[in-house]
């Protein structure tokens, strides 16, 4: 498969269905991990960008492969620049994870590649999860039975979380990379930042960087230096 696949499919350090915040979006949490657990045959989730969608299907991933079950994740902007024919045999995973789904559309023969590797794997048995910016139906897919395939499973639209989460958030994760946060801090870039998990996981890790290469403890008036706020 890797050379039919010369992807660096690796998942990224940190998304686990674990330390996933769902706030609101707890159904879409419970049903994507019973799909990681061999449970749930399909999962559709959508949402605006950096709402968590790629973290959700990255860890049933990484959920599947703990439990010795072969998954993978394919990330439809990576898989683009290729040919629809490395979807051949993808069907022997039990869990395949197509992020990014509705990159796709518009694209004819990707179009159709999914469509029969869709109606495979659900043949064999094994279990498709699907993230994208918009619902099945919100996609224009130029193939009308590949949208009606798509919108076969549950379908969850990521709700945004409310500042408390996204606050707690924070310190889940800075307590993760070993960092104090004090929650004053937390919600403080809370409501400088944008609103989103995936855009203030990123202003941490720049924090976790600047404040070790300066030896500086995490304070409001640091967090104001860094990021000229």
């Amino acid at each position: 498969m890797t050379g039919q696949l010369p992807l660096a499919l690796e998942l990224r350090e940190g998304h686990a269905l674990e330390n996933f915040h769902a706030g609101p979006n707890r159904a879409a949490w419970a049903t994507v991990s019973a799909a990681g657990d061999g449970d749930e045959r399909q999962v559709f989730v959508w949402s605006a960008a950096g709402q968590g969608r790629s973290h959700l299907l990255e860890g049933a991933v990484r959920r599947a492969q703990e439990q010795g079950r072969d998954a993978c994740l394919l990330p439809a902007a990576e898989l683009l620049p290729l040919v629809p024919d490395v979807l051949e045999s993808m069907e022997q995973f039990q869990l395949l994870a197509v992020d990014d789904v509705d990159l796709f559309a518009g694209h004819r023969e990707w179009e159709e590649a999914l469509f029969h590797l869709y109606n495979r794997v659900m043949a064999l048995g094994g279990t498709l999860l699907f993230s994208a910016g918009a619902s099945p139906g919100g996609v224009p897919w130029g193939l009308p039975d590949l949208a009606t395939r798509l919108a076969a499973g549950p379908v969850f639209r990521l709700q945004p979380l409310e500042e408390d989460d996204l606050v707690t958030l924070l310190i889940e994760r800075a307590n993760e990379r070993g960092l104090k946060l004090g929650g004053d801090v937390a919600r403080f870039m809370v409501l400088r930042s944008e609103r989103a998990p995936a855009a203030l996981i990123q202003r941490l890790a720049t924090l976790d960087r600047v404040a070790l290469a300066r030896q500086r403890a995490l304070t409001i008036p640091f967090v104001k230096d860094v990021f000229g706020w």
